[in-house]
């Protein structure tokens, strides 16, 4: 009796297929910049196109499927993530927009890029006022930023010596030190700026992550 010889399967060695996978994975990830880049530069401004860069860089590293859906999708949902940190939709910010618009500008429907966003918001675990994807005019006054854990006790570090603010920066725990920023000026009569931001969103609490995951859509846009 004669043996049979196998077929051929016709596929890819394992090595050359991961390397086509990871190839079209980056060929998405750049058309998507060039969308983000593009609609933040026309709508938006550079600190929205920063962060829209960042975030793909960021979803690159942890192999998000960038490559499967449309570009205009992905790019869709991320300026859609990073605008649901930073309150875009708010009509007091500048800038700001709609879901509605966002999702207009990018020729999708708003259902495919909130499902974007929240496949974005669930990878990178993002809250409101996220301090890692926060626009710098929000940084100042954002609380999450600057409430840190000192010899045991939580405080807000800008109230510390500025040794202790020295060695939070020194450590990258915050973006810059606050006794080298100068007070804003405020015009008489004026109250402090309020941030309004979700009450309990303490982002190192367990509590905070749990309802985090069961988070089935942003608080902002609809």
């Amino acid at each position: 009796m004669t043996k049979k010889k196998k077929k051929k399967c016709g596929r890819m060695p394992l090595q050359e297929n991961l390397e086509a996978a990871v190839n079209k994975r980056w060929e998405a990830a750049d058309r998507i910049v060039e969308l983000t880049n593009t609609f933040c530069m026309k709508h938006l401004d550079g600190d929205y196109r920063e962060l829209c860069e960042d975030m793909i860089a960021e979803l690159l590293d942890m192999d998000t499927a960038l490559e499967r859906g449309k570009p205009a999708g992905w790019a869709g949902g991320i300026v859609h993530a990073v605008g649901f940190v930073n309150f875009l939709q708010d009509a007091s910010q500048s800038p700001h927009m709609t879901s509605s618009q966002i999702a207009e500008g990018f020729g999708i429907s708003q259902q495919t890029m909130q499902s974007k966003s929240k496949i974005i918001r669930d990878e990178l675990d993002l809250i409101q006022l996220d301090p890692d994807w926060c626009v710098p005019a929000l940084l100042r006054d954002n609380p999450l930023v600057w409430m840190l854990e000192i010899d045991g006790f939580i405080m807000d570090i800008r109230q510390a010596p500025r040794a202790a603010q020295e060695e939070a920066y020194r450590l990258g725990l915050i973006p810059f030190i606050p006794a080298d920023e100068p007070e804003p000026e405020r015009s008489p009569g004026s109250g402090a700026k309020i941030i309004r931001f979700p009450s309990g969103h303490d982002k190192h609490s367990k509590a905070q992550s749990e309802r985090k995951r069961n988070d089935n859509g942003p608080t902002l846009f609809e």
